[in-house]
This record gives C-alpha cells, sequence and structure tokens, in this order.
C-alpha cells in the first residue's frame, strides 16, 4: 500500500498529472470501442475502488471530507459521467448513420408537451434536489471560518472552489491576463461559438464522428483546462501554494528553491553573456517577437497548413477569430511547461509598466 502511495504521490506531479491527463483525455476520445456501459462501470467501479482504499490513508481523508471539497468529489464523478453519456450518445448515432439508418433523436420525434411532462419532471427534480440539500445542510458543517485578521492570514488562502482554476493561472499569469483578459476570453469564446461554428451537423442529436474537432477542443477546455486546474488547486495546492500528493502530509515548513527568470535574463545574460539593456523595449525584443508571432503569424501558417480546410470552409474572419481563441487556450499549458522546465518566469516582463507575459 506505501508502495502504491509513492506512485500516486509520483503520478500527481503537476508536470505529470497534466502530461499524463492529456495524453489519457485524448486517448479515450478517440478510443471509441471503451464508449460503451461496460467500459463505463469498469471505470467508475475503479474510481470507487480509488477513493474507498484511499479514505483509509489520514492525509487523503482529511482533504476530501472538508465540506468544501465534497461537492468537488461529486463534481468528478458527474462530469466524468456525462462526458461519458454524451459520447455514449454520439457512437450509438455514429454507428446507426454509418449503417444508413437516421440518428436515434430523429426516430423518436414524439413530442414532449410542457404540461404535464416538463411540469412534473421538474417538480420530481424540485423535491429530490430539496431533500439533497436538506441533508447536505444538516450532515455537513459551514466551512465558516473565524472573523478576518490582518495578523493571521490562512495558509493556504484559496478562493471558493469555482475559481481555483483561476487562482492556478495566476501562478503562471499576471493578474491583468489571468484574473480579466483570460476569463474575458473564455466569455467571449462562448458567445462567439454560434457565430464561428459553420459545421451544420450535429444539430439536434448526438454525434462525435461529424463534429470532433469542435468537442475535442471544447472538452479540452473544459476537462483539461477548467476541471482539472480545480482539482489541482483544491486537492494538490497545500501551505505556501505548494504542491503535495493525495496521500502527503500538507508540512507548512515545506520549503521549495524556486529561481524563476524571465526570459530577457535567459537570452541577454546567460546567453549573450552581459547586462540587460537599460531600453525596456530592447530588453524585451525577444519576448516582443515570441509573442507577435505566436499571435500573428501562427494563425497565417495554420491557415496555410495543418487548419487549411478549415480556413476555406470557415472564411479568413471566423478562422483567425477561432485561431486566436484556440491559440489562448494553448498558451496556458505551454505556459506552464515553461515553469515547470525552465522555470521561466515571464516571456517580457516590463515592470515599469506593470505590463507582463
Amino acid at each position: 500500500m506505501e508502495y502504491f502511495k509513492a506512485v500516486i504521490n509520483w503520478i500527481t506531479k503537476p508536470e505529470i498529472l497534466i502530461t499524463a491527463s492529456m495524453i489519457i483525455f485524448t486517448g479515450l476520445l478517440f478510443t471509441r470501442k471503451i464508449w460503451t456501459p461496460l467500459w463505463a462501470k469498469i471505470l467508475f467501479a475503479l474510481g470507487a475502488v480509488f477513493m474507498v482504499l484511499s479514505m483509509t490513508d489520514p492525509n487523503f481523508r482529511e482533504i476530501v471530507i472538508k465540506p468544501d471539497n465534497v461537492p468537488i468529489v461529486a463534481m468528478l464523478f458527474l462530469v466524468g459521467f456525462f462526458v461519458w453519456y454524451g459520447l455514449y450518445k454520439g457512437k450509438a448515432n455514429d454507428d446507426r448513420m454509418a449503417q444508413g439508418l437516421p440518428p436515434k433523436e430523429v426516430e423518436d420525434n414524439e413530442k414532449v408537451l410542457v404540461w404535464p411532462n416538463l411540469v412534473y419532471t421538474e417538480l420530481i427534480c424540485l423535491v429530490i434536489f430539496s431533500f439533497v440539500l436538506a441533508v447536505w445542510g444538516i450532515g455537513l458543517k459551514a466551512p465558516l471560518e473565524q472573523p478576518a485578521n490582518p495578523a493571521e492570514s490562512p495558509n493556504p488562502s484559496k478562493a471558493p472552489w469555482y475559481f481555483l482554476g483561476l487562482q492556478e493561472m495566476l501562478v503562471y499569469y499576471d493578474p491583468w491576463l489571468a484574473g480579466v483578459v483570460f476569463p474575458g476570453l473564455i466569455i467571449f469564446g462562448l458567445m462567439a461559438i454560434p457565430f464561428i461554428d459553420v459545421n451544420p451537423k450535429g444539430s439536434g442529436y448526438y454525434t462525435f464522428k461529424e463534429r470532433k474537432w469542435e468537442i475535442s477542443i471544447f472538452l479540452f477546455g473544459f476537462v483539461i483546462l477548467w476541471v482539472l486546474l480545480i482539482v489541482l488547486g483544491t486537492f494538490l495546492r497545500g501551505p505556501n501554494w505548494n504542491f503535495f500528493g493525495p496521500y502527503e502530509y500538507w508540512d507548512v515548513h515545506k520549503v521549495l528553491v524556486l529561481n524563476n527568470i524571465n526570459l530577457s535574463e535567459y537570452f541577454w545574460v546567460m546567453l549573450l553573456k552581459q547586462g540587460l539593456p537599460t531600453q525596456w523595449w530592447l530588453r524585451e525584443i525577444v519576448g516582443f517577437v515570441i509573442v507577435g508571432v505566436y499571435t500573428f503569424v501562427l494563425p497565417v501558417v495554420l491557415a496555410k497548413t495543418v487548419f487549411k480546410r478549415f480556413y476555406l470552409r470557415m472564411g479568413p474572419a471566423r478562422f483567425y477569430i477561432g485561431a486566436l481563441l484556440f491559440l489562448s487556450m494553448v498558451a496556458l499549458p505551454l505556459k506552464m511547461y515553461m515553469r515547470w522546465l525552465f522555470n521561466l518566469k515571464y516571456i517580457i516582463a516590463i515592470p515599469e509598466a506593470f505590463f507582463n507575459i
């Protein structure tokens, strides 16, 4: 059991966890054979066994049963179930259409009336969830703390669980980016989807084969870059915002040496063996070039190469807006890897103007 715990603690290191999650996510997404009820039961049973065995560990149990964290554990199972359910329904329709049959939803076109069908369903849901919330409110203590004391800050000091993804982004980006620009881009991107998406297929019925790129990109952003960051911030971020394995004791005295270096220091000091230029624009010239190429040149390259068919189908305006949103999303894991592998803090660092990327 101790060996198993050591392996899990090692796997949940952020650089390994994010990498393994992306590989497993991609594998599961494109392995259609496992989108079946049998595999869902197997995976659910493995998850349940993992939870039961892990609850015997005092450090794991202490984190998981906190009233703040209980809904996140439930959320993990619910997200897993509904993602599988959507893919399962999509696979079923894809198999039907491969045989020349219409989607199941087209065949089952029975109309459902608001009264009594919908109202009865909503009433039953209201009763069930009221009961669950009542039991929840009685069984779990509200996570209220003492009045704020400026002389004693909580360690770790965490945002509400639904904002922990944003709090995790603050580790890698300046507040104006992680707290304003990226959340704004998420909202703008979700609003823009109906105008950018020109694929008419998959409207009104489940499918994966006809919308695999759209579904894959959305699930990557939602599962990997949102849900997984909440998991990281909730279960693996401990005192001093250090990473801890799920079975590891949250020692407030744990100290990690982090010598974060800006790209300008890598270029001028370590590569060219000279001091930093006094002019900020010259000092950060390499960062400007990299960010400019990533933002303005890379979408053009993608339009002419691997994403050419999307460019032709979407047109210039839709494609470049979608490409910028996609590259903004990909920038987060790239920045995380640069921090973990090279201790790179900022690509562009202009403290004179409070502008850092």
